[in-house]
């Protein structure tokens, strides 16, 4: 962390919240709610986890209005609309820069001559680019990286070490791709023959947008024919599964092994929670959320909130759930009329 010390003043103005308590408090840092010290900023943005704000040390809190009241006894509080959001903005003031990469290719990288590379480009030991790539400005491929024939990467983008773009792929201006991704490999494709299953030719590409970040090990295939296409701004966390022709709409989020299946189309800012999962040729809506370790089998509209396997909206979900309990009080209602029935027939 860096070593800055902000008021509580400060903050909520950087903020756009308001201080409850004392406005010259300071801080010198942020951590977790649970391990906050008295001279550092954390945040609690929902009231069911007020007992850990009762707990905490944390001489600055971030808090959503429903802990407006709270004491404000040896600490400040700075009531935000967006307490998430808010802690974001403070986290990247204090947050360390990470080790700038230096411009210039190592030594051990093997370039091909026909690679076009930009202005302050950084090539990290062992990479292999191949020829007619092409690497924009201010780009950085870290160490052990392989870069295909023909593919593009557009200006300031990051690849952090043993990233694959496979051949013809395109990644676009702003991007991080975090170690052990895979853009390019070819989709799952086989067909049964005579003597077994026959590959079938993945002949397309991955087209990936402006700041688009992948996580660690998450896996983009080529198309079969055409393009599988990650839009602008989408994030997508660590080991997701991205299958063949499947086109991603911008600002969606795609979180932890979510996989979504071959020609599937996912409109703008859909969220997949962890290990969701979406069937192929279906098309999930604008603004869909799919719960985590949900299954989504046919298209949704735009706006719909689907969780279970198969999903299904909240309203038949819960009913759902619900059905066995009114089952069992219904058994044991029936028992006891059978009672008083056997009661009275004597």
């Amino acid at each position: 962390m860096k070593q800055i010390s902000m008021t509580a003043e400060k903050i909520a103005e950087i903020v756009q919240g308001s201080v409850c308590g004392d406005p010259q408090r300071q801080i010198t840092g942020v951590s977790g709610i649970k391990d906050a010290a008295e001279n550092q900023l954390s945040f609690v943005g929902n009231k069911r986890y007020e007992e850990l704000l009762d707990s905490s040390k944390a001489g600055i809190v971030l808090v959503c209005k429903d802990l407006a009241n709270v004491s404000t006894e040896n600490r400040s509080l700075i009531i935000c609309e967006n307490v998430d959001y808010a802690f974001a903005k403070v986290t990247a003031i204090f947050a360390e820069e990470p080790p700038a990469a230096i411009p210039g290719i190592h030594p051990s990288a093997v370039v091909a001559p026909t690679a076009k590379i930009g202005e302050n480009v950084s090539i990290g030991a062992n990479a292999v680019i191949e020829a007619d790539a092409v690497i924009a400005d201010n780009t950085v491929i870290g160490a052990l990286c392989y870069i295909g024939h023909e593919v593009e990467i557009g200006a300031d983008t990051i690849l952090y070490p043993h990233v694959t773009v496979m051949y013809r792929c395109k990644v676009g201006a702003k991007c991080i791709i975090h170690p052990g991704v895979v853009i390019g490999a070819d989709g799952f494709g086989f067909v049964p023959g005579p003597q077994g299953l026959v590959k079938v030719p993945q002949t397309g590409i991955v087209v990936i947008g402006n700041d688009v970040e992948i996580g660690a090990n998450t896996t983009i295939d080529r198309a079969r024919f055409g393009k599988t296409v990650i839009k602008d701004n989408v994030k997508i966390d660590d080991q997701v599964m991205v299958a063949h022709n499947v086109v991603v709409g911008e600002s969606s989020i795609l979180v932890a092994q979510a996989g979504i299946a071959g020609s599937a189309e996912l409109g703008r800012g859909v969220i997949l929670a962890g290990k969701a999962g979406v069937n192929g040729h279906i098309t999930i809506g604008d603004g869909c959320q799919v719960a985590g370790t949900s299954a989504v089998m046919k298209s949704l509209p735009p706006g719909q909130i689907v969780l279970g396997a198969p999903a299904e909206s909240q309203r038949d979900f819960l009913g759902r759930l619900a059905l066995p309990k009114k089952v069992q009080k219904l058994d044991a209602k029936i028992k006891e009329l059978e009672a008083k029935i056997k009661e009275l027939s004597k």
